[in-house]
């Protein structure tokens, strides 16, 4: 039996917003407000399955570089302040023990158990993604595909303006989303990226037009995510 641990309320720590152009979808579970950490370029992100708890979904993101977990996130979790205060724990008892053999948080069970069920999962697809890259089973690779979303952080390109880095989410070939991890504060690349990330989605690829006004960051846009788009192939 795992030996339950104290839950650690932790303040919140100041937001940096994060564009995403990706359809919606109704729920009434609450996604974290934290921004995607920093990703290096080549570096993997697997998202678990939801996994419905009579609190509410939770789901875990986990980024890989190669087979060592980096940073983990909660796509979905409780709206609770149990769940508030345990997630932080959770993630650090992950981040050292590598693993989803981590103990259940006092007072968070469900939420613990149902963590470490979507974790474990997202363990076992980044495996199977590094076993089939390995392979030279082209059905195994198409199953890895298909069966989770990927994805990638481009490099990050400085410009006069400031550092812009893209990360691409695929599903199989087909990319399904597209956040900035970097990009100038300024309005008019602000305005630009919404534009930019529709036609991304629009091309599927990286030839895209220069948004009018954003001419520097457009360039840098598409050169990291010409590097995302190279690293996941």
């Amino acid at each position: 039996m795992k030996r339950a641990i104290p839950a650690l309320v932790l303040s919140a720590a100041a937001l940096v917003p994060v564009w995403r152009y990706a359809p919606s979808t109704d729920t009434t579970s609450t996604t974290t407000a934290e921004s995607a950490p920093s990703a290096a370029a080549g570096s993997t992100v697997v998202s678990g399955p939801t996994i419905d708890t009579e609190k509410g979904p939770v789901q875990v993101q986990a980024t890989f570089q190669g087979e060592k977990i980096t940073a983990v996130r909660m796509l979905q979790q409780p709206d609770h302040p149990q769940t508030e205060a345990a997630v932080p724990v959770l993630i650090e008892e992950t981040l050292e023990a590598q693993s989803a053999d981590i103990d259940t948080v006092s007072g968070a069970t469900i939420t613990s158990d149902a963590y470490r069920e979507s974790l474990q999962a997202a363990l076992d697809e980044n495996e199977k993604s590094a076993s089939s890259s390995d392979s030279d089973s082209a059905s195994d690779s198409e199953s890895s595909a298909e069966s989770a979303s990927r994805t990638v952080a481009g490099s990050t390109v400085g410009t006069s303006k400031g550092d812009v880095q893209v990360q691409v989410t695929f599903e199989g070939d087909d990319i399904t989303a597209v956040e900035m991890l970097k990009q100038p504060n300024h309005p008019q690349t602000e305005a630009a990226v919404p534009v930019l990330i529709k036609e991304t989605l629009a091309a599927q690829s990286a030839d895209i037009d220069t948004v009018s006004g954003a001419t520097i960051t457009s360039d840098a846009y598409r050169e990291s995510l010409q590097a995302a788009l190279d690293a996941k192939a």
